[in-house]
């Protein structure tokens, strides 16, 4: 059974892995390999995969597989979602928040979790519990970089993926703070480019998002 404190650890060195986590919403499973090919390629090996989608888990299934990806479930709400996740080859999981039964569900399903918060509250909460490294959403429609500067100041030792409303043109106002490892996107894989099979197009997205500093 997983221990808070390890998930923690291990979600951090997912965050770490690069300034950037894709968040891929995809609805076709042959989209799958190439979109993970050409993201990794880029520089971007962690990948959130959105339980959004019919599609989802089977293209968590597929794109463990790929070499150099380190493959993730998003949306996870249900001990049942933790549960499926895991089966179809997830290494880590996101929420949007957190309770009781998901993160119990998470530790006994040897999944790390990156837990949601938008409140101070929400992240001490967390941090008691045993988990320093979380996911701040909505970050744009929670104040953005502002409000997660002021959350950090009397929360130092807490350490978030801002997600929600991320782009290329505000992630280095995220990256900036130091209480930021790193941030969650989707427009490193925009629907246009996935529906078209340009995977060079989204693999320089990929590099582009890949050399924002931190």
């Amino acid at each position: 059974m997983l221990t808070a404190k390890a998930a923690a650890v291990r979600a951090r060195e997912i965050c770490d892995l690069a300034p950037i986590v894709p968040v891929l919403v995809v609805d076709d499973v042959a989209h799958a390999v190439p979109l993970a090919e050409a993201l990794v390629a880029g520089g971007l090996p962690a990948l959130e995969v959105t339980l959004r989608t019919p599609a989802a888990l089977e293209v968590i299934a597929a794109m463990s597989k790929v070499t150099g990806g380190v493959v993730g479930a998003g949306t996870l709400v249900t001990p049942d979602d933790v549960k499926a996740a895991k089966e179809a080859g997830a290494q880590f999981g996101v929420s949007p928040g957190a309770t009781e039964a998901l993160i119990a569900a998470c530790e006994a399903e040897d999944l790390p979790l990156l837990p949601g918060a938008a409140t101070a509250s929400e992240a001490m909460a967390l941090f008691e519990r045993g988990y320093d490294m979380l996911k701040f959403f909505p970050a744009e429609a929670s104040g953005g970089a502002p409000a997660l500067k002021a959350i950090g100041a009397p929360l130092p030792q807490i350490s978030f993926c801002p997600t929600g409303g991320v782009s290329m043109g505000n992630a280095a106002s995220y990256l900036s703070l130091p209480n930021v490892v790193c941030a969650g996107g989707s427009w490193v894989a925009p629907k246009d480019k996935v529906q078209a099979g340009d995977w060079a197009g989204i693999e320089n997205l990929a590099r582009e998002a890949a050399a924002l500093a931190r």
